[in-house]
């Protein structure tokens, strides 16, 4: 008897278990604790309709104007190649020799570091600088490139307004929105830079016996700032600065550009100085109407859903403090949230 006693009074224990059911009120806690982290990570889990890929991409732009394609790619990109292809890590290389342009787009292993990357690049470049033609109007342009940030949103403009005044209106949602944390930069689309033109009269100039550089020597000097030294005043020694530049285009036009034998020669004798627009390379339209586009982009790595809200809660507090017109038409394209 006394062995079957022992028996029934024999069992196994999983420790763990039983340390849980002794202490219940503290496994509550813990899951309850464990949840809501749960909860807080997932709601701050980067949502992406394309998932960040990091790939080391590093380009090489050189600008040589004047030149056609088949002499870019002799004078500028074939010495440049030759000099990245020592690059360890490298996966592929492509280049483009267009009129006046060269590029060379570098893609690396995906175990390389962008920065090292780019800095070997950079050091290649640099090392080929012997090769190249001595007259590039700049140093090749190396630069990596971020496949993660690409616009997420436009806010397109339009409306009975002139392109200064869309301009204008662009450029307060750009400081308004480029603040926002997870957005990277803001770019303004469908707008042309300003550019003074001055289209020479040849017949003209040839009657006044000038030349082109006569002209552009004429606006150079004209069009400076320099500095006049240092004055005291009582204590203070102040910066004396000569300030010369243009402010009017009337002043542009009244220029001297040529002085003999008490003849003055303006430059609105001999030319027609237009205040306009440099030529589109691209245009925005909506609908098949004019627009300029203000695109948001993302950083990397960041919410798409926060950053969306954020900036439409932006917009609507622009709205309400009535920092643009009300008949001014805003239309949202290209959602990726």
């Amino acid at each position: 008897m006394d062995q079957k006693d022992k028996k029934k009074k024999t069992y196994k224990e999983f420790k763990l278990t039983s340390l849980a059911l002794r202490n219940r009120n503290t496994v509550y806690i813990l899951a309850f604790v464990i949840a809501v982290f749960g909860v807080i990570s997932y709601n701050r889990l980067p949502k992406e309709l394309f998932p960040d890929v990091a790939v080391p991409y590093v380009m090489v732009q050189t600008t040589y104007p004047g030149n056609s394609p088949l002499d870019i790619e002799n004078l500028v990109t074939r010495p440049l190649e030759k000099e990245i292809e020592g690059i360890s890590g490298i996966k592929e290389i492509n280049s483009t020799s267009a009129q006046d342009a060269s590029m060379i787009f570098v893609e690396f292993q995906f175990d390389v570091d962008i920065n090292r990357a780019l800095q070997d690049v950079k050091d290649a470049v640099d090392q080929a600088k012997s090769e190249l033609p001595n007259d590039l109007p700049a140093d090749p342009a190396v630069m990596d490139i971020d496949f993660s940030e690409f616009p997420f949103i436009n806010i397109n403009l339009s409306g009975d307004y002139s392109t200064d005044e869309l301009k204008e209106f662009a450029e307060i949602l750009e400081d308004r929105i480029e603040p926002i944390s997870e957005i990277s930069k803001v770019q303004i689309q469908g707008l042309n830079e300003r550019e003074i033109k001055i289209h020479v009269n040849q017949h003209k100039l040839e009657a006044y016996d000038m030349s082109f550089r006569d002209i552009e020597t004429a606006v150079a000097n004209e069009n400076i700032s320099i500095s006049g030294g240092e004055v005291l005043l009582g204590n203070t020694r102040r910066t004396v600065r000569t300030v010369g530049e243009f402010e009017s285009i009337d002043e542009l036009r009244n220029i001297i550009v040529k002085h003999e034998d008490q003849n003055v020669v303006h430059l609105k004798d001999v030319a027609e100085v237009i205040d306009g627009y440099e030529e589109p390379t691209s245009f925005t339209r909506l609908n098949g109407q004019p627009v300029v586009s203000v695109q948001a982009v993302k950083k990397g790595g960041e919410n798409l859903l926060d950053a969306t809200r954020k900036l439409m809660n932006e917009l609507d507090e622009i709205r309400e403090e009535h920092l643009l017109p009300e008949d001014l038409k805003i239309d949202i394209t290209n959602d990726q949230s």
